[in-house]
């Protein structure tokens, strides 16, 4: 099911029979004191786990993305806008020749919008293909289950903090940060955004129990996993 785990046979196989496929897009970027590529690690994990019980392969997520303001952090990695848009086409553009029609992009990260916009005109361009666009943590039921477990949630708080995005060692303050303004941020450059952030958190507490994030990524498997199923169109 995993495309890291299938050779070309076995997918020109599955071909026969089905033509859906989800590719995660991330990004390599800072999250305070969790790991700087958590948006690719949860993008990937929750289509791999959404895909599993209906066999629908799942590619390699595209781990760098759209970030420039956190490039004051060290370990952050981002993508021009012309770049992006390039290499997702050119990804498309090998799924529709190998000869996937449906295509799930499961996205992880807000600067990646683009690619939103992408899969539109790529439709346009390719009629027989089928493109969905799904912002995984901010799709309509897990960002009220978000809100459920607490209101004040935002990058780098308790609503990335899963077990498989935390860091040996590492122990995470107990206070609850305020929001920061994101339209003021909005207007900095990458300096300026590190000096206002400090840690990278833009608001929120660091960690909430294992409890509630469980719960939580339960919602956002069953949401992607509705839309790997369909109906398509």
């Amino acid at each position: 099911m995993k495309i890291a785990e299938m050779s070309w046979s076995q997918v020109e196989a599955y071909l026969r029979d089905d033509d859906r496929c989800a590719l995660p897009l991330g990004s390599v970027e800072q999250h305070a004191n969790l790991s700087l590529a958590v948006d690719a690690i949860l993008s990937e994990r929750v289509a791999v786990a959404a895909a599993e019980p209906t066999g629908v392969p799942v590619f390699p997520a595209i781990a760098y993305g759209i970030t420039p303001y956190f490039l004051a952090y060290p370990g952050s990695v981002s993508l021009r806008v012309s770049t992006y848009v390039a290499l997702v086409r050119d990804v498309l553009d090998s799924l529709r020749r190998g000869g996937f029609r449906r295509v799930l992009l499961v996205n992880g990260h807000g600067g990646n919008q683009p690619a939103g916009s992408l899969a539109i005109e790529y439709m346009a361009d390719h009629p027989e293909m089928q493109v969905r666009f799904h912002n995984w943590w901010s799709a309509p039921r897990t960002s009220a289950k978000v809100q459920e477990i607490d209101q004040v949630a935002s990058h780098a708080s308790w609503m990335e903090n899963f077990p498989w995005t935390r860091l040996a060692g590492v122990v995470q303050p107990t206070q609850r940060k305020p929001m920061v303004d994101l339209e003021r941020m909005r207007l900095m450059g990458p300096e300026q955004v590190r000096a206002y952030l400090g840690d990278g958190n833009f608001g929120g507490y660091y960690e909430r129990p294992d409890e509630d994030m469980l719960a939580l990524w339960q919602v956002a498997v069953d949401e992607t996993r509705a839309l790997i199923e369909g109906p398509w169109a």
